[in-house]
């Protein structure tokens, strides 16, 4: 069965008491037991998980083709349990462009956790393999990155992981399983943040993990979400499973917008490097082209001449693009992620972050260029046609 329409039925078979083609909506905290806690209906407290959660987890073994998902309140959530459940001792190799809360949670918790981190290019092969030491357990990337959008080789990687008795744990929000498949390219754990494109209109908070194994370590981590209550709620995971219905459709649109509005850009005199892997001419290209398909996603990241000021001057004269953080929605928004990460951010100053949504990509460039004049001083240019 094709992803598309794996991606519309999955978790959406009809409700067998009611007929409902909408999967139901559970939101009971307790359930009915037996006088000696006998889970009558396989389970007893909202805690453990909910039928809706359930679905939305089969769902997404299906969408990735792991044997076990895990859903969870936030991306953040999942990261940080899946981490916790590491053995003390072991080293977490980061790829060096990471997302901010997963650098500033490894700074703050991996003393107390007993883990250690480090972070290197490891889309450099000798780099990556420099890195190691004896006690890395976990290699950890996103691909493409946040928010440089670096492409990282999943097989090349997975293979180094293997041969250092290693996990490979990949990030896949910004690609998701439409465009990208980790766990068929070598990859043990893929993590999103179901926040972004799988619920897809900015309206749900929750996050995921998929394992290849149902083994030891999914066990554990199931054990540690019932233990701090991270679970999805019912109405998040609902939501993310209406989201996936669209999925396939919505990142087809995301990915074209994103690649004609790099297309457009890409060589603008108020641009120093417009960051899209989509274009022939990003470092990452060829491995993207291999390991992504359908497209390249609806992320770009523009670095603006005349640095911060200048890059806060064009977030500022934008219209139709809005200034939030997040991405993944339908509509467009912009961020200048070094003043969204804070103190300790590793993102340059010059760069602003596109999600870019499913508008029509003329009235999108439109803004992009008029912006981008007006921050540099000339006269603002119309859309192309």
């Amino acid at each position: 069965m094709r992803f598309e329409t794996r991606a519309v039925r999955a978790g959406g078979e009809a409700d067998p008491t009611t007929g409902a083609v909408a999967p139901p909506l559970h939101l009971s905290t307790t359930f009915v037991h037996g006088p000696a806690s006998e889970p009558i209906h396989g389970r007893l407290y909202a805690r453990e998980g909910n039928p809706t959660q359930d679905r939305l987890e089969r769902a997404l073994e299906s969408l990735e083709g792991g044997e076990r998902a895990l859903a969870f309140a936030s991306g953040m959530a999942a990261a940080a349990t899946l981490l916790e459940a590491l053995p003390p001792g072991t080293h977490v190799l980061f790829h060096r462009d990471l997302y901010h809360g997963v650098r500033t949670l490894a700074a703050a918790r991996f003393p107390r956790w007993g883990l250690t981190a480090s972070f290197a290019d490891l889309a450099d092969a000798a780099a990556a393999r420099a890195a190691t030491t004896d006690s890395t357990g976990v290699f950890w990337v996103e691909t493409p990155t946040n928010p440089r959008l670096e492409i990282v080789d999943l097989a090349a990687t997975a293979a180094l992981a293997r041969e250092c008795g290693a996990l490979l744990v990949v990030d896949g929000t910004f690609a998701t399983p439409a465009l990208q498949r980790p766990l068929e390219a070598g990859a043990d754990v893929v993590l999103h943040s179901t926040t972004k494109y799988l619920g897809g209109h900015s309206d749900v908070q929750g996050g995921a993990l998929v394992f290849r194994r149902a083994d030891e370590l999914a066990r554990r981590v199931e054990e540690l979400r019932h233990e701090l209550g991270s679970i999805a709620s019912p109405f998040s995971s609902w939501l993310v499973l209406r989201g996936l219905r669209t999925l396939a459709c919505r990142m087809e649109r995301h990915s074209a917008n994103a690649l004609a509005l790099a297309r457009a850009l890409a060589g603008h005199p108020a641009l120093v490097e417009l960051l899209y892997p989509g274009l022939e001419s990003h470092p990452g290209h060829a491995v993207a082209a291999r390991q992504m398909r359908g497209g390249f996603g609806g992320m770009l990241s523009l670095r603006v001449r005349g640095g911060r000021a200048a890059a806060l001057a064009v977030a500022a004269g934008l219209e139709l693009f809005t200034n939030a953080t997040s991405l993944g929605g339908v509509e467009s928004l912009v961020e200048h992620r070094a003043s969204g990460e804070g103190p300790g951010t590793t993102a340059p100053e010059d760069l602003l972050r596109l999600s870019v949504g499913l508008e029509h990509v003329e009235d999108l460039a439109g803004d992009l260029r008029r912006a981008l004049e007006r921050a540099a001083g000339g006269p603002a240019a119309e859309p192309r046609p």
